[in-house]
């Protein structure tokens, strides 16, 4: 007579494995969560490198290993290839604008050093921002004849490329009110309709490849708190847009329209 095997009584503990490996991964969590509100990025490497070693250590399943971002379950990626890191973090700019930004770089090199302007290459295109100290006086928008010869040796590249150039006015962060502006966003506004119509009637530079902004204090690009920071936010950038700057850039919040009462022209012999 054959014997019955005993019936096999179900194991009813083993929603502890699952309970247990997602209390595990709902701790990642909120230690990944914590790190990333840290300001101190040290102290949070050092929280989440612990924990990760810790975890691994701890025999963690691969799924939970990999979510942390690395460890021995990770599933190995290949390596980016070189080339396509570099143009991640410094997107290649058009050869022409690369081309022009060398030119200008030798043919300014004494300006450059002496803090008048700055150049800089990137995703929208050339960006030549030329300081008040150099261009303008103090809260007026006339164009000084000093810096005519620099102006000139711009206007050369600008006329030997077809891209659009946009002219972006930015002032420091103290308010002003004199008898002709009545705020940051009139005098940056002026001062780039000012370069407009100089590279214009000058230079013969066609005004349908041309637009003007104002950002008043809006974009600074060093601090307001000193007098140094303050010089470097008082410029006017001429930007010659890269190709695909026009369908990529978001509209940005700026002032285009300029009051009757603010009369911009730069006084300089033609």
């Amino acid at each position: 007579m054959t014997r019955r095997k005993p019936p096999v009584h179900a194991n009813h503990e083993r929603w502890l494995v699952s309970y247990a490996d997602f209390i595990t991964l709902l701790f990642a969590f909120f230690v990944v969560m914590f790190a990333t509100t840290q300001k101190d990025k040290n102290k949070a490497k050092e929280v989440s490198d612990s924990v990760r070693q810790a975890l691994e250590h701890g025999q963690l399943s691969a799924a939970f290993s990999t979510a942390l971002g690395g460890g021995k379950h990770e599933v190995k990626k290949a390596p980016l290839r070189k080339d396509i890191t570099q143009e991640r973090e410094n997107p290649e700019a058009p050869p022409d604008l690369a081309k022009s930004l060398d030119t200008l770089q030798r043919g300014l090199d004494s300006d450059l050093k002496s803090g008048k302007l700055q150049l800089r290459l990137d995703a929208r295109g050339l960006i030549i921002s030329m300081r008040e100290k150099a261009f303008f006086a103090s809260g007026d928008s006339a164009i000084a004849f000093d810096s005519l010869p620099i102006l000139a040796k711009i206007a050369a590249v600008v006329q030997a490329l077809p891209n659009p150039v946009r002219l972006e006015g930015h002032t420091d962060a103290r308010p002003i009110h004199n008898s002709r502006f009545h705020s940051n966003w009139e005098l940056s506004t002026a001062r780039s309709i000012a370069l407009l119509e100089l590279l214009r009637d000058r230079f013969q530079i066609s005004q349908s490849r041309m637009a003007v902004a104002g950002y008043a204090e809006n974009f600074p690009t060093d601090t307001n708190d000193t007098e140094e920071g303050r010089a470097h936010n008082r410029r006017v950038d001429l930007v010659l847009l890269s190709a695909g700057a026009l369908t990529s850039e978001q509209p940005a919040p700026a002032i285009s329209v300029i009051t009757p009462a603010v009369t911009v022209a730069a006084k300089i012999g033609k």
